[in-house]
């Protein structure tokens, strides 16, 4: 009987560890959760058209150490890059003037807030300091260990220390990534 228990209890933990899921929140909420407690951003930025931005999700985003990793150190952020959602930073509003709901899950017009930020391809993972300073756009699909990399290099404020390609040339080959492919 206690053996059966334990199984049952293992089980349902691991079924509770595997169904974790990254913990996003919009923009809004976030810079209000800074006020809070403050902590750095990662938004994705995506477009529902976007099929490395789908593999992003569905494989990077969906890695239990990504998850526990982002959960833990950032508010989480999925900014539709062509979306209609109205965004108020750093007393501006942005819009999406030229939206077409008819054209929601195909190519639509770019945000303001999208272009703000300098974004021009996707997925592109935007990274904002606890002040909602921006750090930096990574381009492109990362895995795991890819995002991994800048993860850490944010998170740890390492950054403010590279002021040369060198300098993360040498973080990059001396980096040792932990979590799983």
């Amino acid at each position: 009987m206690k053996l059966n228990f334990l199984i049952g209890m293992f089980f349902l933990a691991t079924t509770l560890v595997s169904a974790q899921e990254i913990n996003w929140v919009s923009f809004n909420e976030a810079l209000e959760l800074q006020k809070k407690e403050p902590k750095k951003i990662m938004m994705d930025v995506y477009t529902n058209w976007c099929g490395p931005c789908k593999m992003l999700d569905k494989n990077t985003f969906h890695n239990q150490d990504v998850v526990a990793y982002v959960n833990t150190h950032f508010y989480a952020v999925k900014f539709n890059a062509e979306g209609n959602e109205s965004i108020t930073f750093k007393d501006q509003t942005y819009a999406n003037p030229q939206y077409n709901a008819a054209n929601a899950n195909r190519r639509n017009s770019v945000h303001e807030f999208t272009r703000s930020l300098g974004v021009s391809a996707y997925p592109t993972i935007v990274f904002f300091d606890e002040n909602a300073q921006l750090i930096a756009p990574i381009r492109g699909y990362q895995q795991p260990q890819q995002l991994e990399l800048y993860l850490k290099l944010f998170q740890s404020d390492d950054y403010k220390q590279m002021t040369t390609q060198e300098s993360f040339t040498a973080y990059y080959e001396a980096f040792k990534p932990e979590f799983s492919e």
